[in-house]
């Protein structure tokens, strides 16, 4: 620590901290434009100039680090007249057009014009301002606006590594522009328009809607994905204007473009509005008694001519954990059912099985912030920028701001290649063997922490001798990867006092899931991502809140808390007064049950087959038969045409409850809106229904759900109430394995016969799930579904970028749009599966995200 003087205030800080973060300590304002605490300092502005002692000119205090014994002046008469000559001439080209800017009421020049009392500008000069650039995406540049601060350059770069932006031109004439001089082609986080403190960047979907101070602003959480980052919702007369996030939240007041940009479906003209039931030929608005009546009804009569077991669910990641707690209460107590289940089927919940049974681990292992203080970090078989994009902000930070060491392995590039220190791009299918080979080649390295293994690792000899065993000729072969870049990737590995291990969908989802899963549990061990404090194991679903859903149980095995369903009935039967059906069925035992007529009744809780779920088309076909379809959803899709009963469910604006991050976060949902029309909180319409078939009714209310789901399951639950303020969620502790706990379970590698075209189902960048095609800030960007294909691929189809594609494997057949990309290798296609109109799922079957598929043209 430096101890130093500040306007006559005795100041300490650390060394190395500069002026401003050493006044601020001590609570004194210097202003400033251009400093930004999470990007390195530019001295652009030059506002926040100070004096300091035995210096004979002033110095910005935004660069400038503190030493001992510094005597420093932030506020004289001089400084302030410097200063105000400084805003003078920042003004002399910028136009005065606060009436109509959107900046105007939170515009950082305009507060510091107000506060250094600058009313005039006596410069003249030539106007060589850039014209207005109107051609980008969702984002519009003034170049007359900026003061030149680079912020929005420098959080391009250097947080969210997109590196899209720079400055063009030099001196008077300097403007921001893209890096080619192109119409901008980024990753469309908005994050560039947050830090402008002027008018100059202006989001589109914002632009003349309202005044800042016609808003109302509600803290909440962005439930896109599994980062949930903490946001700020603005509101008026019940509709959403724009949504942003401050640096103190979580996220660092970082957002991506679901965040940003994506909350458009909320306001969407498709929202359902009314409840509906299905008379004759079609579907017709009722009030909620005859709907909900209506379900009820058809329960009470089916269950009674086929018994329970012709009764099913699935629910959502899209709800919140007392509503997915709920419904599979309503389920499992009011209807006597434990066919319940939802889309983690198909990806989370392998993985998940797979944690626990290696390592006891119910998800991540660590919080999300302690990836930044990792000294390597692996991405295995994740495009963690799409899949859930403030883990990405964490690998920027720990490989790029620190000096972490970054591997990605992969079947196809994606972002983090371009600053990659090893690019693992493997033949699709060996993840097992390139999991094994790595944990070979750090054990025999010696780069192994062996206190750690011997003390925690239960079978140490299976673990050495299997190891040993790894055929590393068969591994290079198999992944089509070179042993020295195998033994680069292992030694970053092995010497770093700290690892973050991210596993993504094309391992969750993937055939042979569960036992890539458990090669690179194997590899957490030996590589150190369950040591420490710091980095950790982190395997990544998409959706919101599919931590949640699991927490609490939707799925025919588990009761929540991960209680084995048999052997957890006793307790739930007694702690619900009720009694707990034997057996159960998952989404692959519903969807065949519907088929040989078994399952008559369905229930469908924000959840969508016909598009999200595998082998969708057969899911089109079973849906059809179903005699009582209910759908409970917000928006109106094709789903709701198949329905007998729709029930229009809230938006997570429109909502209370809490979400559960992938980190074991807890959070509280800002309610800012009422739902719309007539709809109702799904919480509501679920404890109506409860209420109606279970005999004893509901006799909790909604913190009541929580407190008695935190007591059956033995989760943390807890949560603080968001009140006026933030909510500050619940922190996850680190994970800290018990003595002999962790179990190193062998898996041999073989490499699949590759097929000679196939097809990867997956996330892209734009879009979350199926809502985000509904919002227009991401249609601007992504507006329908493609097939990313080789371009010698494509030549050898005699398809061209946006030339039509048909890809058909053993279970169905789509249609798309080609887009050239070097990102797949050849052989290998890839395609988003959230667009309706492409469908890509209906070509996957179930269990697999990759399929052997035929290619032809047209």
């Amino acid at each position: 620590m430096i101890k130093l003087k500040i306007d006559g205030k005795d100041a300490q800080i650390e060394k190395g901290a500069t002026i401003l973060a050493a006044a601020a300590r001590v609570g004194i304002k210097i202003p400033t434009l251009c400093y930004l605490q999470k990007v390195s300092p530019t001295g652009a502005c030059r506002v926040c100039v100070v004096e300091i002692e035995g210096v004979d000119k002033p110095m910005t205090a935004c660069n400038t680090v503190a030493v001992d014994n510094m005597v420093v002046t932030t506020q004289s008469e001089k400084l302030r007249t410097m200063r105000r000559q400084l805003v003078e001439l920042l003004l002399i080209n910028h136009p005065l057009d606060c009436p109509v800017c959107d900046a105007a009421g939170e515009c950082d020049l305009q507060n510091i014009c107000y506060d250094l009392d600058v009313v005039s500008q006596p410069f003249g000069a030539e106007d060589v301002c850039h014209a207005p650039i109107n051609d980008w995406p969702l984002i519009q540049q003034v170049p007359s606006r900026c003061v030149l601060c680079e912020k929005c350059v420098k959080t391009c770069h250097e947080v969210v590594g997109a590196s899209a932006l720079v400055v063009r031109e030099r001196g008077e004439k300097a403007f921001i522009d893209t890096v080619d001089g192109q119409p901008l082609d980024c990753e469309f986080c908005g994050n560039c328009v947050e830090v402008c403190p002027t008018g100059t960047l202006i989001a589109k979907t914002f632009k003349f809607k309202a005044r800042p101070w016609e808003l109302t602003k509600t803290p909440s959480i962005c439930t896109y994905c599994g980062s949930q980052c903490q946001i700020d919702l603005h509101v008026k007369g019940d509709r959403i204007y724009r949504v942003t996030s401050d640096d103190e939240s979580v996220n660092g007041g970082n957002l991506c473009i679901g965040g940003y940009f994506g909350y458009g479906y909320v306001n969407s003209e498709r929202r359902l509005l009314h409840p509906l039931v299905k008379k004759g030929e079609g579907l017709e608005k009722v009030d909620w008694n005859e709907a909900l009546a209506a379900v009820a009804g058809a329960a009470h009569r089916l269950k009674s001519e086929s018994g329970a077991a012709a009764l099913a669910g699935l629910a959502s990641p899209r709800l919140t954990n007392e509503e997915n707690y709920l419904f599979q209460k309503l389920f499992r107590v009011a209807l006597g059912s434990n066919n319940i289940d939802s889309e983690a089927r198909f990806g989370a919940l392998r993985t998940h099985k797979a944690l626990d049974a290696a390592l006891g681990l119910k998800g991540a292992s660590n919080r999300i912030d302690r990836i930044s203080g990792a000294e390597a970090v692996l991405v295995f078989g994740c495009d963690v920028t799409a899949e859930a994009p403030a883990l990405d902000w964490q690998i920027e930070s720990a490989c790029r701001k620190n000096d972490g060491k970054l591997v990605v392995a992969n079947m196809r590039r994606v972002k983090l290649n371009r600053y990659a220190h090893v690019s693992l791009q493997y033949r699709p299918g060996s993840e097992v063997l390139l999991a094994n080979a790595l944990g070979r080649l750090i054990l025999e390295a010696g780069l192994a922490d062996e206190d750690f293994l011997r003390r925690f690792v239960g079978n140490l000899d299976e673990l050495k001798a299997h190891l040993a065993a790894v055929d590393l000729e068969e591994a290079v072969s198999g992944t089509g990867l070179s042993l020295d870049l195998l033994r680069e990737a292992a030694d970053y590995l092995g010497r770093a006092g700290s690892v973050a291990l991210i596993l993504g969908a094309d391992i969750g989802k993937s055939k042979g899931a569960e036992e890539k899963t458990a090669a690179i549990a194997n590899l957490a061990m030996i590589s150190g991502a369950l040591h420490g404090d710091l980095g950790g194991l982190f395997p990544v679903d998409e959706k919101g809140n599919m931590q949640g859903l699991l927490d609490m149980g939707v799925c025919p095995e588990f009761l929540p808390g991960y209680h084995p369903y048999e052997a957890g009935r006793a307790r739930f039967e007694k702690a619900w007064g009720a009694k707990l059906p034997a057996g159960g069925l998952d989404a692959a035992g519903i969807l065949s049950g519907i088929e040989k007529g078994e399952i008559r009744f369905l229930y469908l809780a924000a959840t969508n087959p016909l598009v999200s779920f595998p082998e969708s088309g057969r899911w089109r076909k079973a849906l059809a038969r179903v005699e009582c379809l209910v759908v409970q959803d917000i928006l109106d899709t094709e789903l709701c045409a198949l329905a007998h009963v729709v029930l229009p469910g809230s938006s997570f604006a429109e909502k209370s409850g809490t979400f559960t991050a992938l980190d074991g976060r807890v959070s509280c949902l800002g309610k800012a809106l009422h739902p719309v029309g007539d709809a109702r909180e799904d919480w509501d319409i679920l404890a109506d229904l409860y209420d109606r078939l279970a005999p004893q009714g509901l006799s909790l209310d909604r913190d009541g759900v929580l407190t008695e789901a935190g007591e059956l399951s033995g989760l943390d639950t807890e949560v603080c109430s968001a009140g006026s303020g933030r909510c500050k969620p619940c922190l996850k502790k680190p994970y800290r394995p018990a003595d002999k706990s962790l179990n190193y379970t062998p898996v041999e590698g073989s490499l699949e016969a590759p097929a000679a075209m196939e097809l990867l189902s997956g996330k892209t960048l734009f879009h979350f799930g199926t809502t985000s095609t509904f919002a227009e800030g991401n249609l601007a960007v992504a507006p329908s579904g493609y097939i990313e294909i080789h371009p010698e691929d494509a030549a050898g189809l005699g398809v061209a970028e946006g030339g039509m594609l048909r890809v058909t494997s053993a279970v169905g057949s789509a249609r798309g749009a080609a887009r050239l990309s070097g990102g797949v290798p050849r052989g290998l296609l890839f395609a988003p599966y959230h667009f309706a109109d492409l469908n890509i799922q209906q070509v996957v079957p179930a269990g697999v995200n990759r399929v052997a598929v035929q290619v032809s043209k047209g």
